[in-house]
């Protein structure tokens, strides 16, 4: 193709240079491997004609003979792996012609302008970034899942050997970017085609790829002598094989710098806004979600209204609003609700490790849905988990406050009931309305009672002894000794988590209750210290308190996850409060904070 050519001579002619040397290795391997055979064939020459006769040849011939049909056939296998092996594929979502059809209008249209092939296919990926991937060196692995997600997502399109790579999109930029936008940043993206149809370029690849899943093939099938000479030939042309793709890069930028320049560099802006938007709708909103076994559907539509939230409080993104008005990258797809779907399945695969189907212990969740069947469910896990600790550690039940904050003394105080475990009492339901009834044991069931302390306005409910928020606040609270209190509790909640964790993990076959069985490719969140934890679960039972006793919702927050409404109002003074009690053991900021609004601590709280 014309436009092949032009590339390489107006952009980077060190590509195909670099390119031709990474091929040099690969014929001197060759060379290496056929040198004994050559030997062979001449030594079996000269013995037929007579010129190397007598001792020691015939011996010095036969060994020649042999060396070279061990050799052959080593570097025959060693090749049939190295070009029958299949590289890493990422996991993608294929995105048909007639699932887009404006989609591929676009990409075709910058590539006609930029004098490229078109790629061969498009897929999607639920991360911020776009690149092209060749996938015609084989047949890949697929997925149980249709291209629009009602099962896993698939690794991807496959192509014809020889055809152009496959484009891979981003899925935040569709929803987020405006088509203009799309287009400006896809640009030099498709322009990348150009290079990779050249033949030395794309024989180096090919190379390279075949060398680096010969590595892994060796490793997985057994094949042990296969990896140290293809890390070998490897480390031979890493050098080149980078400064060839530095080259293509180039080559692709100086091509795209007539379509859209300008508009680049706003859209650059907006893929910096998207990955930030992106993190904190993982992290912060859908993680907590996927632990409990439940993945939000729509992940990418999520992404808008956080990143219109972190554009509401970000000054610095003042006018990134009003770009609302245009049209949305995502109308060049006919069906985008299912397609955000599957890509919201496949988030869920890659950065947590679920399942690669729904299923009744891995099911989605909307938006609306979200406060009540994710953040109050969470909450109470983790204030059950609390109590748990609290019941390991025999702290005694708490008991109702005087006027001025300390415990009132009571007579003869029921026994604490054991409290409700995770899963231990009746279906998780949002409401949690069969969660109430706790554990029985020796002290007797919290179920019935706990609903009836709840409802009855009489001191006897004040002093019932089960899992409130008094007796949180009497163990955190430093009398001499709060401080290793504090680490004893920690201590026993990091401790459950890890044994829940390995409960829950494929080895102990029950992954499908936690919605995990695969390990995650790319983990979202470091391990948390013991004092973080020990917060989130005094915040959770702190939230419960305030659902049950002062009229409180659950609610959502875009940027920062799971959140407590007072009166249609987020309360974000509760953090504060929460660390002085568990850091410094004082209770006093909580306790005027839980006056104010209203709470009761000595009530009794629901636990799943």
């Amino acid at each position: 193709m014309s436009g092949t050519g032009s590339i390489m001579e107006a952009g980077v002619p060190s590509a195909r240079s670099r390119a031709l040397a990474v091929l040099r290795v690969r014929s001197r391997a060759s060379a290496v491997g056929l040198l004994p055979a050559a030997l062979a064939v001449v030594l079996v020459a000269a013995r037929a004609t007579g010129r190397l006769a007598g001792d020691p040849w015939p011996t010095v011939t036969l060994v020649v003979c042999v060396v070279a049909a061990v050799v052959l056939l080593v570097g025959g296998a060693f090749a049939a792996v190295v070009l029958r092996a299949s590289p890493a594929v990422t996991p993608t979502v294929p995105l048909s012609e007639a699932a887009a059809p404006d989609l591929y209008r676009l990409v075709r249209d910058l590539a006609d302008r930029m004098d490229v092939p078109p790629p061969s296919a498009i897929a999607l990926t639920p991360d911020c970034d776009s690149w092209l991937e060749d996938r015609s060196h084989a047949a890949h692995r697929r997925g149980a899942a249709r291209v629009f997600g009602t099962g896993p997502g698939p690794v991807g399109p496959e192509s014809e050997p020889g055809a152009a790579p496959v484009l891979v999109i981003g899925s935040p930029f569709l929803w987020w970017m405006r088509v203009a936008e799309l287009r400006a940043v896809l640009a030099p993206v498709v322009a990348g085609t150009g290079p990779s149809a050249h033949p030395d370029i794309a024989d180096a690849r090919g190379f390279v790829r075949g060398l680096d899943a010969a590595v892994d093939v060796g490793g997985r099938r057994g094949l042990g002598w296969i990896a140290p000479p293809a890390r070998l030939l490897l480390r031979l042309c890493r050098t080149d094989a980078a400064e060839m793709e530095r080259g293509v890069a180039a080559a692709a930028s100086e091509r795209a710098q007539g379509v859209d320049y300008g508009l680049r560099i706003v859209a650059q802006e907006q893929v910096g806004l998207a990955y930030a938007g992106w993190d904190r709708l993982l992290t912060r909103v859908a993680l907590p979600a996927w632990r409990m076994g439940r993945w939000p559907a729509h992940l990418d539509a999520g992404v808008v209204s956080a990143l219109t939230e972190l554009s509401r409080r970000d000054r610095l993104a003042e006018g990134f609003t009003s770009r609302l008005g245009e049209r949305p990258a995502c109308d060049l797809l006919e069906q985008p609700g299912l397609i955000d779907e599957a890509t919201s399945l496949l988030a869920a695969r890659l950065f947590h490790g679920g399942p690669a189907e729904a299923g009744p212990d891995w099911s989605p969740v909307d938006w609306a849905a979200y406060p009540e069947e994710v953040v109050d469910r969470k909450w109470r896990t983790e204030a059950a988990r609390l109590h748990a600790a609290l019941d390991a550690l025999a702290v005694p039940a708490g008991l109702p406050a005087g006027p001025s904050g300390s415990p009132a003394p009571a007579p003869a105080p029921p026994p604490a009931a054991p409290a409700a475990r995770p899963g231990s009492s009746g279906s998780s339901n949002s409401k949690g309305s069969s969660n109430a009834k706790g554990s029985s044991g020796a002290a007797g069931a919290a179920g019935p009672a706990t609903l009836a302390a709840a409802d009855s306005p009489s001191p006897t409910a004040d002093a019932f002894a089960g899992p409130t928020l008094e007796r949180v606040l009497r163990h955190l609270t430093d009398l001499g000794g709060g401080g290793a209190a504090g680490e004893a509790l920690a201590g026993r909640i990091t401790g459950e988590l890890a044994r829940e964790e390995r409960a829950a993990g494929p080895a102990a076959g029950a992954g499908k209750a936690r919605g995990a069985d695969t390990v995650p490719l790319f983990p979202l969140q470091p391990p948390r210290s013991g004092r973080d934890l020990l917060a989130d679960h005094v915040t959770a039972m702190v939230c419960c308190a305030a659902v049950d006793s002062a009229g409180a919702t659950p609610g959502l927050d875009w940027l920062d996850g799971p959140v407590l409404l007072v009166g249609g109002d987020r309360r974000s003074d509760l953090a504060p409060r929460v660390l002085c009690l568990v850091e410094e053991g004082n209770p006093e900021p909580l306790r005027d904070w839980l006056s104010a609004l209203g709470v009761r601590p000595e009530k009794p709280v629901r636990l799943v």
